[in-house]
């Protein structure tokens, strides 16, 4: 077959479209000439590893079908890694692509060992991470689609490799985000083995850009259905891009009640200086692209479970087939006598930030009441912008209940170094304002008093949930919904995820957990998206939080009560981990400092079912040789 040099195209063409199969597209077979036929055939019989089999897949498995769907759109992806075909004699044929560079060789066979992974060129604009797990050789993007870590020196897991600066987790064989934050993928790469060498190919489109944008439907007219997105955080925006990508071709609206489109929230108390358009996630374009309504500037008033209708504040009520809810938190000031005061304020929101950068001049005296991550960090960036900045807080370190005594004694003297003014195991009893309504002065608990131009309260938050008070969906007291393993409340096609979710974590917790991190946020709405268009997906996160201090990035995975703190390494020079570890000598969690890749590699033994135990890291000479553990197979579960 195929032997003729002088048949037609057209013949070579129909003869394909046998062999392959009506999913063949037509695209590019007449690019095959039919005189190289055979020979471009033999020399393609190779051996090929690793992501050549990054073929278009489903993401999820078992999608429920919408009958006026177009085939193949569900689960997707942009820039796929392999345009393999099968020949009838059952022999794997490659199809000639024009959208594929030339085989490059990045380096021989031999210089990777087995679970190991090397930064490698590409070319000079491009860097790639090339894998070596189960004998088989994978490339993917070099750097994290969240804020660019080099993801060579992260974590490497089974089938997967996590950032070492937040956590986010790459499927290695499709480049899939697998756990956040973030938003995109990773563009992936064929890898061939010959004659001793590594040989890669990229897409071209690939080579422009270090993310992916995973495929997403839009909407079919014929489709009928509904589903409503509650809340324009980082959890309902990665809610309404991953339904589209999972293949809902329905009416889908995100409903935000800030005036601004989806943005990266935990930046607000960090750089209060940036513009809304730097933190934005995506353009008004693209939501437009895939037929994402955006209804800026309302909320949500009422739920109505029994006629499935949501209430807006615009005055219009919205039937709905499913809801996913992610209103988030607001800014909680405590009944202090004088906190209606013009110049007491919070950090939140955008419009926060914006507020509190009008307000402020290099002679302005700032006082932050609290010492929480907020709170802390607005001090962190406040400081060499104002005259001064104090922190009031209750305890007599910062972050104790986080971190424990001894970081936050560190912590504390961080600040100090950096000429913040800290006044600890105190508070404030009143705020004094003068005939402007502006604050002039605070009141402590001791009863001094300190000149203040401007209050910046990080006092805690109180859950957005009010809306639902009659609607069937349980709260609980402090507000939050009890959620299945599936991102579902009590009620069907009700999902809750984000700050307001009370869910089951990955780890030692046996009972669900309320807990307000941006990570847990965007993996929610993923497991909801999922389960929202008929799979079945468990959620199965570690949660993973980081904050930046002047500079000094922590980081912190796991959760769970603990009766000691191990440290190694230095807390002077913040170069140190720290192991909490409870009553039965098991390590709940783990933070860092200047010792990145090691909370990742916790959270990824974690998430592999694995735990850590206090005698795996007593011993100082050796304390890291546990991550060794990564490298052996994952417990089966029966």
């Amino acid at each position: 077959m195929l032997q003729s040099k002088n048949c037609s195209v057209s013949t070579l063409f129909k003869t394909f479209q046998n062999l392959l199969g009506s999913h063949v597209r037509q695209r590019r077979v007449s690019l095959l000439l039919c005189r190289n036929t055979h020979k471009y055939l033999k020399q393609q019989q190779i051996h090929t590893m690793g992501s050549m089999l990054c073929k278009e897949y489903k993401t999820t498995g078992k999608v429920t079908p919408n009958p006026e769907q177009v085939p193949g759109a569900v689960g997707s992806y942009q820039s796929k890694c392999s345009t393999e075909k099968m020949s009838s004699s059952g022999n794997v044929v490659e199809e000639l692509d024009v959208e594929y560079t030339a085989p490059v060789a990045v380096c021989k066979a031999t210089d990777l060992t087995e679970n190991e992974m090397k930064q490698l060129e590409f070319d000079e604009d491009t860097k790639i991470l090339l894998v070596k797990q189960n004998g088989r050789f994978q490339a993917v993007g070099s750097k994290c689609t969240h804020y660019g870590a080099p993801l060579h020196t992260g974590a490497l897991g089974s089938g997967r490799v996590r950032c070492p600066w937040h956590g986010a987790c790459f499927n290695l064989k499709t480049g899939d985000i697998e756990d956040f934050p973030g938003l995109d993928s990773l563009p992936c790469y064929k890898v061939d083995v010959t004659d001793g060498q590594v040989m890669v190919r990229a897409k071209h489109s690939d080579l422009a850009n270090s993310k992916r944008l995973k495929n997403m439907v839009k909407r079919n007219p014929q489709d009928d259905r509904c589903f409503i997105v509650v809340g324009g955080g980082p959890s309902g925006a990665v809610c309404v891009e991953a339904l589209r990508q999972e293949g809902f071709t329905g009416r889908l609206i995100l409903v935000c009640r800030e005036q601004y489109l989806p943005y990266d929230r935990v930046k607000v108390s960090k750089a209060m200086n940036l513009n809304i358009e730097s933190l934005q996630f995506r353009d008004e374009q693209f939501y437009k692209d895939y037929d994402i309504e955006l209804w800026l500037g309302v909320s949500a008033d009422k739920l109505v479970t029994a006629q499935k209708e949501l209430h807006c504040s615009n005055g219009y009520v919205v039937k709905y087939d499913k809801i996913y809810i992610a209103t988030g938190c607001s800014a909680f000031k405590p009944p202090i006598p004088g906190a209606d005061l013009e110049n007491v304020m919070t950090v939140r929101e955008f419009s926060d930030a914006s507020k509190i950068l009008a307000s402020i001049t290099p002679e302005s005296k700032i006082v932050c009441l609290g010492s929480s991550f907020i709170a802390l960090e607005a001090a962190a960036f406040l400081v060499s912008k104002t005259a001064s900045v104090t922190v009031v807080g209750r305890e007599n370190v910062p972050l104790k209940a986080a971190f424990g005594e001894q970081i936050g004694a560190r912590v504390l003297k961080l600040f100090q170094d950096n000429k913040v003014n800290m006044i600890m195991e105190s508070g404030i009893t009143e705020i004094i304002g003068n005939d402007e309504g502006k604050v002039v002065e605070v009141q402590l608990a001791d009863e001094t008093r300190i000149p203040c131009d401007l209050l910046i309260m990080g006092t805690g938050s109180t859950l957005n949930t009010q809306f639902m008070a009659k609607s069937g969906v349980r709260l609980n007291k402090n507000g939050s919904v009890d959620v299945t393993d599936f991102m579902e409340s009590n009620i069907p096609d009700v999902y809750v995820g984000g700050d307001i979710a009370n869910a089951h974590i990955y780890g030692l917790a046996q009972s669900r957990v309320t807990i307000g991190h941006y990570q847990l946020a965007q993996y929610h709405a993923r497991i909801a998206a999922i389960n929202m268009c008929g799979s079945v997906k468990k959620a199965e996160a570690v949660p993973f939080f980081f904050t930046m201090l002047f500079g000094k990035g922590i980081r912190y995975a796991g959760y769970g009560s603990y009766t000691d703190i191990i440290i190694d390494g230095s807390l002077e020079d913040l170069s140190f981990i720290a192991y909490f570890v409870n009553h039965a000598d098991t390590v709940t969690a783990v933070a860092s400092c200047g010792r990145d890749p090691i909370v990742a590699q916790f959270a990824e033994l974690i998430s592999q079912g694995k735990c850590l135990g206090r005698n795996q890291i007593e011993d100082p000479s050796n304390r890291q040789a546990w991550t060794a553990m990564l490298k052996e197979p994952v417990p089966k579960v029966r």
